[in-house]
């Protein structure tokens, strides 16, 4: 018998730490965007600097080499502008460390995979979960080619591990290797310097709580007036007091501008980001900043009002609704999109879909959506999945991560809660217990609508299967009884059906038939009642 993995609880899905808004500098003039491009470029070299020596440190990297690190750069910028830069350079670092651990560990993977099947001979059948031989000898004798290709790159990592080396590209490593590839990628050397120098600049300034407007370096007041603290080696392009240059352009946040403005009339530190579009030459302003603990909902109060299983798929989300006993209500949904395309283009069409979802949501009167907890990490690697690219290409093509940050966002501001459930079997027993039952000659049930009961019903604490109808022939219940929905905390699929009071018939009087689920009060087979020696009354004296 095949052992089935012990199944996660249901989990709150916390709500989102900041926010994040963006809006176009409007009327740049050509003297504000000298400015910026000066700054930009001055910034992005001491940046580019900083984040060299943070490499050299490594793991010996201390309270004093930052401090000397930071002095250094004030002496050229400021203290706030060595401030963001040092705090930006150690977040790029720690990132790479943890890239180069993932890659490690993908690597590791994909070498123990390849030894398994090598081991095997040609054609042997996968068991439990694992895969088996390879089809032919040419197959075998490339993957054994891919092994030595896949340590040596393992022992060159790990080596680099060791050292306390990590490798990080200030621009991008995808538009670096576009400089050797421009034809490829459709640019012409102008435009991919440009964009490399843009992206290579540095124009982001953290928020400073009781300050004015809550940031002194990149300032933005209320009407949308934007001054900026010019370093020191640029202190002659300043058109106002204190070494600050006040540009002719301005913003007005259309999106929670109003939270924003709320904000920064109180004081209270807002993080910004200055950036260019080299394609259409605008500039924009990222304003973003930490809000507080929202409010964490007890998993109970979510599904008091019952849920709705989402299920995620390549090309469209399948929803259901379900009451707080676990039973589909209603028609399934179906919220349609399109993943190809440019970045952009995906990133609208899973936001449109998603605002639809939370309509809906929000009509039925739902506290939670529920979702599976998903990762595709380990089902995309080629050494397990080699021969199927279509399934690779699926997966690797399903955007989960964004997917749950942009559900998880936008419920927050709808006012509704997020439930994960472990993403064990359940499209395997959806389909199984659900896909059937809920089939009619109106409606056809897919199977992705089945699972979204299946993910609905976990997330409520429910079992996914229902409950199993009784024998043909059983003549208490007449078949068919069982498999209505059991009663909110029930947990037995095989216990005896709950009766009214009252007779079934009325040709039975009240009162009668008050033990017909207690079989040892009854006459049937195997039961005590049959058991009993059976003896006759004496006879009276007188007969």
């Amino acid at each position: 018998m095949k052992r089935l993995r012990q199944i996660a609880r249901p989990v709150v899905v916390d709500g989102p730490s900041g926010v994040s808004i963006r809006d176009r500098l409007k009327g740049v003039t050509a003297e504000d965007e000298e400015v910026l491009r000066a700054v930009g470029a001055h910034m992005g070299r001491l940046a580019s600097r900083d984040l060299a020596m943070r490499v050299r440190d490594g793991l010996g990297y201390s309270a004093e080499t930052w401090a000397t690190r930071k002095r250094e750069l004030t002496s050229v910028s400021s203290s706030r502008w060595a401030g963001s830069i040092t705090a930006n350079t150690h977040d790029q670092w720690g990132l790479s460390r943890r890239t180069q651990h993932a890659h490690l560990q993908s690597l590791d993977a994909g070498i123990q995979v390849i030894r398994h099947r090598l081991s095997l001979p040609l054609g042997e059948k996968g068991s439990r979960g694992r895969p088996g031989g390879y089809r032919s000898r040419r197959e075998w004798f490339e993957k054994s080619r891919r092994l030595m290709v896949l340590e040596g790159r393992h022992e060159r990592l790990s080596a680099e591990r060791e050292a306390d080396r990590v490798s990080v590209v200030r621009g991008g490593r995808r538009l670096l290797h576009q400089r050797h590839h421009l034809a490829a990628a459709g640019r012409t050397m102008e435009q991919w310097r440009a964009r490399w120098e843009a992206a290579r600049w540095f124009l982001t300034a953290d928020g400073e709580s009781g300050k004015k407007f809550g940031n002194q370096t990149i300032r933005v007041s209320p009407d949308g007036e934007i001054g900026i603290k010019l370093p020191v080696p640029l202190a002659g392009l300043a058109n106002a007091k204190h070494g600050r240059y006040v540009f002719t352009a301005h913003v007005s946040f259309q999106h929670r501008g109003e939270e924003w403005r709320d904000r920064v009339t109180g004081n209270r530190a807002v993080a910004y980001r200055i950036h260019l579009e080299p394609a259409s030459g605008r500039w924009y302003l990222d304003a973003s900043w930490t809000r507080k603990d929202l409010p964490v909902v007890p998993l109970g109060s979510l599904r008091a009002g019952g849920v709705i299983g989402v299920d995620m798929n390549a090309d469209h989300l399948a929803a259901w609704l379900l009451d707080p006993h676990g039973n589909p209500v209603g028609e399934p949904r179906r919220f349609d999109y399109d993943l190809t395309g440019t970045t952009g283009h995906r990133d609208a069409q899973l936001r449109h879909a998603l605002t639809r979802l939370l309509y809906w949501a929000k009509t039925t009167g739902v506290q939670a959506v529920a979702i599976e907890d998903l990762d595709f990490t380990a089902s995309t690697t080629r050494e397990k999945h080699g021969r199927r690219k279509n399934f690779r290409r699926l997966t690797s093509g399903i955007p989960t991560a964004k997917f749950r940050a942009r559900l998880v966002s936008m419920s927050a501001e709808s006012g509704i809660g997020v439930i994960a459930v472990d993403p064990a079997y359940t499209s395997k027993w959806g389909a199984e217990h659900w896909q059937k039952p809920t089939t009619s000659a109106k409606r056809q049930t897919s199977r992705h609508a089945a699972a979204a009961v299946a993910i609905g019903r976990r997330a409520l604490g429910h079992r996914i299967r229902r409950r199993v109808a009784p024998p043909r022939d059983d003549q208490s219940d007449r078949r068919g009884h069982r498999t209505t929905q059991a009663p909110f905390g029930t947990r037995g699929s095989e216990g005896d059906r709950l009766r009214g009071p009252g007779p079934r018939t009325r040709s039975v009087r009240a009162g009668r038939g008050q033990n017909a689920v207690d079989q040892d009060t009854q006459h049937r087979s195997g039961r005590p009642a049959e058991r009993e020696s059976w003896h006759q009354d004496s006879l009276p004296l007188g007969c």
